[in-house]
């Protein structure tokens, strides 16, 4: 039996009329090197026959617990069929993609069935398709969703079939308990429910510190000290920086109309300014990212004087994670040197802020994101979460927005033969979180960004990622130039050989010079 964990049933919970709560990816196709020169939606189902034994999560459906008393299960769906799920359509004009795709991502899944959708997208340029996948949030987080999709892929245009599990073998299906098991369960917990709370309480005010908002309460860092030397840690633990956050256009109440935007930068280029500033990859994409809201709320005039804050998540995934569902993460909270003019200023204040936030986690990782969820009942978590999440997107914003890097393979990968060029990931937008998500994949020498927003609140998402890559220019332009290398030996003159003295004599004042003058 599997059952929804408090984090994951906030995920479910968190949906409503203006919010869709699952994570996506558009997937850019070129089908020149497929069998028959294109990819069709019975390709794509037929991939998908043979391979959902290795994305479990694609094949489970919820079994809700009577009268919603308790998180709900998962369950095998006996009907199951990848046909169900995967769509095709042809656009108008090759440039509608990211319109086709943010009216996909509007729309919520069907709960009555495995909480997944693939659409096939014909009429780009140049012949190519995209293929854009969207899987629920409760099923999945980011490296899990990454490791879905690296289970239909191959490393060259012929497909490696892989093995089946046995028929017989029963011990891999995932099946919900019956309804007097379901009601059992469910009073056992309810009855334990409070001693499970007094130990999250615990484990969050341990964190206090760390929580976005509360953080900065005065006393919250004194409470958290207290609280972790009451538990017997008394290992230093490094003290994040106030991070107040500030109020800004991408924060309030969100409508359920999405836009999205989506490019590519060169890894290569990302990696010469980390190398230049000895700062990591990541810090230089939330750099770029600071740059480009930075860049963003001046044309808006809306740039805060204090810097925006975001919500980091970071995987802490367990072994055979990939082969359940569910969300294994925590987050870092970081402020983004938004209110720093100067790029390499910003740069290094991005830098020093993530070392700051990394610092903390490595000693203490942060639980609280699925501490918090548990210390409401479940059978109160359907009805307290939009209500919670509404009132603290208007009244007190805990964070800006959310800026999201998954690692990913740095050579080609195929699907159904075909090529795939690029992956641009695209995540939620809730009231809590704000009406602004960028997230970041890297793949095959590129960094691919997915920027989506709700239009009532950023109307033009394709301006960040133009910022994105004017940040990416103005950073490359800083790198100093490579000092010169020192010349070598003078070579001989023609017809005069090198062991005599007189060439060795030439060649050191030659050398002596050449060092004078540098």
């Amino acid at each position: 039996m599997r059952q929804l964990t408090a984090l994951d049933a906030q995920f479910l919970h968190a949906e409503s009329a203006t919010t869709a709560v699952h994570v996506a990816g558009v997937a850019i196709l070129d089908p020149a090197c497929a069998p028959s020169g294109a990819i069709t939606r019975d390709d794509l189902v037929a991939l998908l026959r043979r391979r959902v034994h290795l994305a479990p999560a694609l094949r489970l459906r919820l079994a809700d617990v009577p009268l919603g008393l308790d998180h709900p299960y998962w369950t095998e769906d006996p009907g199951f069929d990848p046909a169900d799920h995967v769509y095709e359509t042809t656009l108008a004009e090759p440039g509608l993609l990211a319109d086709e795709v943010a009216r996909i991502h509007e729309r919520h899944l069907d709960r009555g069935r495995p909480l997944w959708e693939m659409h096939l997208i014909h009429g780009l340029a140049d012949g190519k398709v995209a293929v854009y996948t969207k899987v629920h949030h409760c099923a999945i987080d980011g490296v899990s969703g990454a490791e879905t999709l690296a289970a239909l892929l191959d490393v060259a245009p012929e497909e490696c079939v892989p093995a089946r599990p046995d028929p017989g073998d029963e011990d891999g299906r995932v099946t919900a308990p019956d309804t007097v098991t379901m009601l059992a369960r469910a009073a056992t917990r309810t009855l334990a429910h409070p001693l499970g709370a007094l130990g999250s309480l615990r484990r969050t005010v341990a964190d206090l510190d760390a929580v976005p908002l509360v953080a900065g309460l005065p006393g919250a860092r004194i409470v958290a000290r207290a609280a972790r030397l009451l538990t017997g840690d008394r290992r230093p633990i490094p003290d994040l920086p106030p991070a107040p956050v500030p109020r800004t256009p991408f924060n309030g109440p969100v409508s359920a109309r999405r836009r999205v935007a989506y490019g590519s930068l060169p890894l290569a280029e990302v990696k010469r300014v980390g190398q230049a500033f000895g700062i990591s990859v990541n810090d230089v994409v939330m750099a770029l990212c600071a740059s480009a809201l930075r860049a963003w709320l001046v044309e808006h005039d809306a740039l805060p004087d204090r810097p925006l804050v975001a919500a980091v998540p970071v995987a802490v995934r367990t072994s055979r994670a990939s082969e359940r569902a569910g969300n294994q993460l925590s987050a870092m909270i970081a402020p983004l040197a938004t209110d720093v003019a100067g790029p390499r200023e910003r740069l290094h204040a991005v830098a020093a802020a993530m070392r700051a936030a990394k610092r903390r986690f490595a000693r203490s990782p942060a639980t609280w994101l699925r501490e918090l969820p548990a210390l409401l009942p479940p059978a109160v978590t359907p009805y307290a979460t939009g209500p919670v999440f509404r009132l603290a997107a208007t009244a007190f914003p805990p964070i800006n927005l959310i800026v999201s890097n998954v690692p990913g393979p740095q050579f080609p990968l195929y699907l159904s033969g075909a090529k795939l060029e690029a992956y641009y990931p695209m995540s939620v937008l809730s009231d809590v979180s704000g009406a602004l998500n960028i997230t970041c994949f890297s793949y095959d020498g590129n960094l691919d960004f997915g920027v989506v927003a709700c239009p009532d609140h950023v109307e033009d998402a394709g301006r960040l990622v133009e910022h994105l890559g004017a940040a990416l220019e103005e950073l490359v332009a800083l790198i100093p130039p490579p000092a010169p290398a020192p010349p070598g030996p003078a070579k001989p003159a023609a017809g005069k050989p090198a062991g005599k003295p007189a060439a060795r004599r030439a060649a050191g004042r030659k050398t002596s010079k050449a060092h004078a003058r540098s």
